[in-house]
């Protein structure tokens, strides 16, 4: 079980992936702008804009969420983010073929679990965020008629290295929804796939579940 901990919170790990996936999205270029309405049958560029127009706009009027507060941080991801991502899919991904082993309160659980999990570490993340971050995006590649794209951008910071981030978006009756990211080179999903594939056969969804809640405290 420890060996699972010691490789959720990693530096370097699909944890942090998570957490700088979500600081991609909460920075755009430019000072922060007042929030406004997201329309998820927008071009796929101009929908990841929008979210990350209104999640920046979020973290710079509030301090807590910059010094790392976990209700802040809960507060904006709830408000700002998840509306506009499939968590389910990226879950059910992630538990690969174990999905389908698991009872539906075992999935509603798992992806409660795995949500508190990402969201903890989105903490560390929003501390970096200064004046100098800026989120940019690349130009779009691709059929932005398709029914699953990749949107690419490249986050730079004031306090590091510039990073590549890209969003895999799906096409849904109600538009566009993020579910799955890529940051410099390795996929979310599929990191925690290996892991997941890995603690289930050991200890089943159950004992994946109550790992994942473990590491929050």
């Amino acid at each position: 079980m420890q060996k699972f901990f010691s490789w959720l919170f990693f530096t370097g790990s699909p944890a942090r992936i998570a957490g700088m996936g979500l600081l991609g999205l909460a920075l755009a270029t430019g000072p922060a702008m007042a929030q406004g309405k997201v329309d998820p049958k927008a071009a796929p560029n101009d929908f990841v804009q929008a979210v990350a127009d209104n999640a920046l706009a979020a973290i710079k009027k509030d301090n807590s969420v910059k010094s790392g507060n976990l209700s802040s941080i809960n507060q904006v991801v709830n408000e700002y983010v998840l509306p506009y991502v499939n968590f389910q899919k990226t879950t059910r991904l992630a538990a690969g073929r174990y999905w389908r082993q698991a009872t539906p309160e075992q999935q509603k659980r798992l992806i409660d679990a795995f949500k508190g999990t990402l969201i903890r570490t989105y903490s560390g993340a929003f501390t970096r965020v200064d004046q100098r971050s800026a989120f940019t995006m690349l130009p779009f590649r691709g059929d932005a008629n398709a029914d699953d794209v990749v949107v690419r951008s490249t986050l730079s910071q004031g306090n590091g290295p510039d990073v590549g981030i890209d969003y895999r978006l799906e096409k849904t009756p109600q538009g566009w929804k993020i579910y799955d990211l890529n940051v410099e080179g390795i996929w979310l999903i599929q990191n925690y796939r290996n892991q997941f594939a890995q603690q289930i056969s050991q200890n089943g969804i159950d004992g994946l579940i109550t790992a994942l809640n473990q590491s929050r405290h």
